[in-house]
Parts: structure tokens; sequence; C-alpha cells
């Protein structure tokens, strides 16, 4: 791997219900959430300035895509404090896992939470 780019460039969040899905992420994190459909998938696609070396991601359905509580996870950025956004994921029809948990003054904080779809997804603010 060449050491001057992200180990991650793309991230995938599965779906059942794209529509209930689309409206969580979006409450949670106050963003708008753009569709780029694909023959046979699904997408929304979370903000992103792409093609900078930055990781963007989406909310996908599809016949390859399962939601699940299991396997990687990924950690949303929640800058500036993860508080907030935490805040709203019961309200949005998730559960939180992990409260806000502090890492270290360098790194700053974590969460985990449950989305609307039955996946374990992770928050992390540097407040």
């Amino acid at each position: 791997m060449d050491n001057t780019t992200n180990a991650l460039n793309w991230f995938e969040i599965a779906t059942n219900d794209l529509d209930r899905a689309t409206k969580f992420y979006e409450t949670v994190f106050n963003i708008n959430m753009e569709a780029m459909d694909f023959p046979g998938m699904q997408m929304r696609s979370f903000p992103a300035d792409s093609m900078n070396g930055k990781a963007g991601g989406a909310l996908v359905k599809s016949d390859m895509h399962k939601p699940s509580k299991e396997g990687a996870v990924i950690y949303l950025n929640a800058n500036p404090d993860l508080s907030d956004p935490l805040s709203r994921v019961e309200k949005a029809g998730g559960k939180v896992i992990m409260p806000k948990t502090k890492i270290s003054d360098e790194i700053g904080h974590m969460a985990f939470f449950e989305d609307t779809e039955g996946n374990a997804v992770a928050m992390h603010s540097q407040g």
C-alpha cells in the first residue's frame, strides 16, 4: 500500500429500508444525502469532498449488502463534539450502545450506536 494515501477511501453501510436509513443519518448528523443509484444498487452518499484523498461513503441497498452488528466497524466523523449527534440517535430510531467515552486527550472521544437497519456504527470526535 502506498503510505501517502489513507487506508480507507470508501465505506458502505448496508440497509434494508433505504428511505428509513437516509432519514436516520440525515437527522442524527444534520446532513443532506444525495442519491447515487446504479443497476442493482441504490445508494445515498454522505457529504464528502471527493477525489482529494479523504474518505467518502454511502448507505447502500442491494442483494450483496446485509446489515450487521458484527464484522468491520466504521467511525463516522462527529467533530467538534459527538455529544450533539449522539443525542439525536434514539430520537431518530436508533439505539446508543456505548455512550461518549474518552479515548485520550490526544485522540478524543468515541461512541457506538445501532442504526435503524441493525448496523453497529461508531462516532469519533476530538471534543
